[in-house]
């Protein structure tokens, strides 16, 4: 009987860690055009949830995408973008023989948010699309590793 106590008292092991993720085609080329990029947003929020995290949101334009994921407490962030390039890519290139050489850059952003933020991240996501038009993704991720104090060389930074 006393075992059984103690396994039931064990605490749980409890998590809510908000990340924001970006990433880009390769070269940055504007490959994903208004008719793929629907599919391919709701295509990478279910391979959000098929790896236990959640995804509160998969925006993006012709040439990257962002991602509003809370992460398991079980999936590294490393295990989790493996997981999304491979098996987006692999659905991009299936999408139209013209895509067949289709591939995401190598590196990736993630950037730590509050649950008090999340409400803008998602407003962020949604208007993208706008954002965009004043501002290319260079200046946009450079302005975020700025804005996370990420420490970079952008010599090494583009692929």
């Amino acid at each position: 009987m006393r075992a059984q106590f103690i396994l039931a008292a064990m605490p749980l092991s409890l998590s809510n860690v908000l990340i924001h993720v970006i990433f880009s085609t390769r070269d940055r080329v504007p490959v994903l055009n208004d008719t793929i990029r629907p599919e391919l947003h709701a295509y990478l929020a279910a391979t959000v949830r098929d790896v236990g995290c959640e995804c509160y949101r998969a925006g993006g334009v012709s040439d990257h995408v962002h991602l509003a994921i809370r992460l398991s407490r079980t999936v590294t962030v490393a295990e989790l973008i493996k997981e999304l390039k491979a098996c987006s890519s692999k659905w991009v290139k299936a999408q139209s023989p013209a895509l067949a050489k289709f591939g995401w850059q190598r590196g990736y952003g993630v950037f730590s948010v509050g649950p008090s933020d999340l409400g803008a991240l998602i407003r962020y996501i949604d208007a993208q699309e706008e954002h965009h038009r004043k501002v290319d993704f260079k200046e946009e991720f450079l302005a975020f590793l700025k804005k996370y104090g990420v420490e970079f060389d952008e010599e090494h930074l583009w692929d």
